[in-house]
């Protein structure tokens, strides 16, 4: 796992709202990169659709939001239609963008960890954690940021 004040690492990858090149936001937006076991699976539906219930909330941080995982786009446009997520799910079949990251396997090393970045605008993550965690922790940490 990346640690606060690393550099993040830059990316080209395909996603539900078409390609998507980090380098377009690094320096401009906060982001924040969720990178979740699989598409259209409970816990990870709770988190993301909790994410889109609070949409406005991050683009009023300055902030874009990306899913990320290995599942192909197929799954992951049927996941995004059914849910009508406004962010990008970011396809990750080599698993290029998971070890770029440092996010590990689990359960016999089928899914990736569940693991929210938030890189600030400089650049650098300025938040890492495992698991869920909620919302309002995630904005709290965008807010210093501006």
């Amino acid at each position: 796992m990346l640690t606060i004040g690393t550099k993040a690492p830059l990316f080209r990858a395909d996603s539900t709202r078409g390609p998507v090149d980090l380098a377009d936001y690094a320096g401009k937006k906060n982001i924040v990169m969720i990178f979740y076991p699989g598409d259209d699976t409970p816990v990870c539906t709770k988190q993301l659709c909790a994410v889109q219930d609070h949409y406005d909330a991050f683009e009023q941080a300055d902030a874009v939001v990306l899913g990320v995982n290995p599942a192909g786009l197929d799954s992951k446009q049927s996941f995004s239609r059914k849910f009508g997520y406004r962010f990008p799910l970011i396809v990750d079949t080599d698993e290029s963008i998971r070890k770029a990251y440092g996010v590990g396997k689990i359960l016999g090393l089928f899914f990736q960890q569940r693991i929210v970045y938030i890189i600030g605008k400089d650049g650098r993550i300025l938040y890492a954690k495992k698991g869920n965690p909620p919302v309002s922790e995630l904005l709290a940490a965008i807010s210093p940021q501006g």
